[in-house]
């Protein structure tokens, strides 16, 4: 697992995917999660080797359930796919991207 520190910018790994991910959070009224977008480090891929899942966390994974303050977020995205965000005290914690054959 990487370090918070050393972990890659999505927005520089996947600069076409933060874009689609800020303006469905904006088109979904969540400004400030949009906001934080830029700023995303992915911490963690998920590892679970299903085909069609490109999703990672952006903080530490949680041990067990994120618990109080804990909301998902489903912004619909502009291409193919599904995105479902967990979000503790307004802080995106995990992006799941589901349907899409790859992040760019």
């Amino acid at each position: 697992m990487a370090h918070e520190d050393d972990a890659g910018l999505v927005s520089d790994r996947f600069p076409r995917f933060a874009a689609e991910l800020a303006d469905a959070l904006r088109a979904a009224g969540e400004g400030r999660l949009a906001d934080q977008v830029a700023g995303l480090r992915v911490v963690q891929e998920c590892g679970c080797d299903d085909d069609f899942c490109r999703s990672f966390y952006t903080a530490p994974p949680p041990d067990g359930a994120y618990g109080p303050g804990h909301r998902c977020v489903t912004p619909t995205p502009e291409r193919a796919g599904m995105f479902v965000l967990d979000v503790v005290d307004d802080e995106i914690m995990y992006v799941e991207a589901l349907t899409r054959a790859r992040l760019d």
